[in-house]
Formats: structure tokens, sequence, C-alpha cells
């Protein structure tokens, strides 16, 4: 686990997911036996290292990624690390024959991210991206309304992202500074768009094309040693997405934006038979028959209270947390041969998203997205220093 001492790393990959794994007694397989997880941790700082595996009962930590490389005990490599020293690392362990499980964006660049999915294609190594807003509770009511056929043809999404993130002056940011610097691969973007690119593709469909707008509403911001820096990465961006089958998402990411929803990420979807306000947990629906028929009258005070015509769909299964469930799907994966959605080509076409959705930005252009696949063409070699 390269990483883990980061918030992601640490919070949801470390000990939500992994140390829970191993506190249920490991990954139930296909003929009902178990597998235990053991975690080693990679990171720069052995007093840190040392400090978390002490509190942790771990056994295993290290300063030397080559050497835990190298190491066959360790099967699967698991980077948390920062964008722009995540592909450096991902080469190694494939040139190790490692499996592999991402963090997203999986790297800077499209093309950096699709070399990653050539080079695990021709090593043959198994690999993972983190998806895990689809398996929040809410988005899974969504789809399984969309699978019963509740929407009936689905018109159009519409989603708000984000919370105010304090500058840092007056009252410390609840984000690491580096979001805020392009140079450090920074932005709203890069970070939420691989999000956006899954979560429509895998409920509604390929994105087809994007227009957008990113912009750095706070200029200067104070870091984590309260020094004053220029903030040159966007801070909020706003999209539109098309989709295949003609379906038009309006999707906006803000660190600059007071909430005064129930949730801090809310997609609201309309369809011809039904409509669905979906948040991390809730899900709203209003169905054609039950649909009100406001009339619009500026002359009159509005009376009618529209957030009562909204029918809250039950919880009926037990949802866990969601990187926990993508690991275990992704432990099945390596050592069962379980089912894999979720590729570096997948993480790719995040990229792609976010790639375009910059040129957008800078251009004013609405921009079309090419099918991402692995191209049938010779397959780049690692650095010596790598093999």
């Amino acid at each position: 686990m390269n990483g883990a001492t980061g918030r992601m790393g640490y919070r949801q990959h470390l000990v939500r997911s992994i140390l829970a794994i191993r506190d249920q007694g490991g990954v139930l397989l296909a003929d009902g036996g178990r597998v235990q997880v053991e975690p080693i941790l990679v990171g720069r700082t052995e007093a840190t290292l040392r400090e978390l595996a002490q509190r942790h009962g771990i056994e295993h930590y290290t300063t030397d990624l080559d050497a835990a490389l190298a190491d066959d005990r360790w099967q699967i490599y698991a980077d948390f690390l920062v964008t722009k020293a995540r592909v450096p690392a991902i080469r190694k362990a494939i040139a190790a024959g490692k499996a592999i499980y991402t963090e997203k964006p999986t790297a800077e660049s499209f093309e950096e991210a699709l070399e990653l999915a050539v080079l695990a294609e021709a090593a043959g190594v198994k690999n993972g991206v983190v998806h895990d807003k689809l398996y929040l509770p809410g988005l899974q009511k969504l789809e399984r309304l969309i699978a019963s056929g509740f929407f009936g043809r689905i018109l159009s999404v519409r989603g708000e992202f984000g919370y105010w993130v304090f500058e840092g002056d007056w009252q410390r940011s609840q984000r690491p500074s580096w979001n805020y610097r392009g140079q450090d691969g920074g932005g709203i973007v890069v970070d939420m768009f691989p999000h956006w690119n899954y979560v429509l593709e895998n409920l509604f469909g390929r994105v087809e094309s994007v227009y957008a707008r990113a912009v750095t509403h706070i200029p200067v911001r104070v870091d984590e040693n309260d020094v004053a820096f220029e903030a040159t990465a966007d801070d909020a961006a706003y999209a539109i997405f098309e989709l295949e089958g003609g379906i038009v998402a309006q999707l906006n990411s803000s660190w600059t934006v007071r909430v005064n929803r129930e949730e801090l990420m809310e997609f609201q979807v309309d369809g011809t038979l039904g409509s669905a306000v979906v948040g991390l947990f809730g899900c709203k629906i209003q169905p054609r028959t039950a649909t009100p028929r406001p009339v619009w009258n500026p002359d009159l005070a509005e009376s009618h209270d529209y957030s009562h015509d909204w029918l809250e769909v039950p919880t009926n299964d037990v949802f866990e947390n969601g990187f926990k469930t993508q690991w275990e799907e992704f432990i099945r994966h390596v050592v069962d041969d379980g089912p894999n959605r979720f590729d570096f080509l997948a993480g790719a076409r995040g990229v792609q998203l976010a790639e375009q959705g910059l040129l957008s930005s800078l251009t004013g252009r609405r921009i079309d997205l090419s099918v991402v696949s692995l191209p049938a063409l010779a397959v780049p070699s690692l650095p010596a220093a790598q093999q």
C-alpha cells in the first residue's frame, strides 16, 4: 500500500477497507472459502510508517518500494500517491508482475494513462481503478431504478457537487494545498471529471462530447505552513456532457460553493415516466402519475411545497463502505479470477474526459470524444531501470 499515510489512502483504503477486511476474516470466495489480506505500508518517512503500523497492528512497512516489489510475498501493488508520482510507480509494479489497484486519475495525461493499459495488457497483470461513487447507496438505488425501467426514456441528468473549501487564512483549508497548484497535479477538473466519466458511462451511456468552463475563483490561498501562494489550478468547473442515446448531462463541480442541498453531491435524473433526485445516500422519486401541474404566475407568492411531491426510496439492502466493497471485488478478481469491471482502460477514459474538458475550457469549443480502446500497435518498452 503505497501512500497509505495520505488522507484517502489512510481513511478509506487502509482503515475502512483493508483493515476491515482483515478483521472480518478475509474475503469470501466463490467456493465458500476465504482469503486473508496482509498489508505492507510503503512511504517516504519511516517514523510515520512505524507509528501507523503500531497503531493498527501491522507487521510490515518500508521506505523501499523497489524491495517491496521484488518480494514475492506481496501480490498486489496499491497506489494512493499524488497523481504526478503515480505513473512511474505503476510502471515499476507492472515490470515486477504485480496485480495493481490504484486511485484515479491513473495519470496526468491520457497518453500516459493509455500507455499503462497497454503495458499491463502486454505483461498480463491484473489491474483495477477505484470507482467508489458507483458503490454509494444513493447511486446503487439509482442504478436499480434505471434497470427497472422507472424513468422510461431518460432525457437529462443534472448534477451539483462541491462545498466551500476555506482559503486557509482565517480558517484552515479542508483540502491539501497541492489541490490548488496545477504544477503539482491539482485542479477540480482532473479530480472530478474521471469520477463523472465512470458515473455517466456506467449508469447512462458513453460520454460522446464535453463542453466545459474551468475557472480559478480564489486566486490566492494559504498552505499548511501559513504561507500564501498563487492558486494555479481550477477550483470550479461547469460542464455539459452529451451521452449516447441523446441524454444531456449538466454537472457543476466546485470548491467555491456554499451548500444549499441535502447532500454534498446530488443528481437529478429526468425521464418521460419519472424523475429522481439522488445523493450519496438518499434517493427520492416522482413518477409521471404523481407529477404536480405547476403554473407560472410571478404576481402571486408560491404556496405549493414542491419538496413534498417526492417519495423517498427505502433502503432495502445493507450497503457497506463502497471502497471496501470494490476492494473485495478486486481481490476476488486476483485470487478467484472473478469479474473486473474497472480496469486501466476505464481509468484512461476518465483521464481523457478531464484532458478534453480542460481543452474545451481553453478553446471555448465543444469537444467530441473518441472511443478508447487498446491500440493494435507495438507495446512501448519499459526503461531499463524499470525492467
